[in-house]
């Protein structure tokens, strides 16, 4: 899926904090704002308006 060494320098692109992957379906989660960016074919989708915001 996605390396170690991608994920290390991943940022959410609103509040630029560290970004995790999100168990389950594949989806990188910000800590911080609780948007989640959804990863298709791979790839991480990083635009803020293909996040989902979820509580906390």
């Amino acid at each position: 899926m996605i390396s170690q060494d991608l994920l290390d320098i991943l940022v959410c692109p609103v509040c630029r904090k560290p970004l995790a992957l999100r168990g389950g379906d594949p989806a990188l989660k910000c800590g911080e704002c609780h948007r989640v960016y959804p990863i298709r074919d791979d790839i991480p989708i990083l635009l803020i308006d293909q996040a989902v915001i979820e509580p906390s």
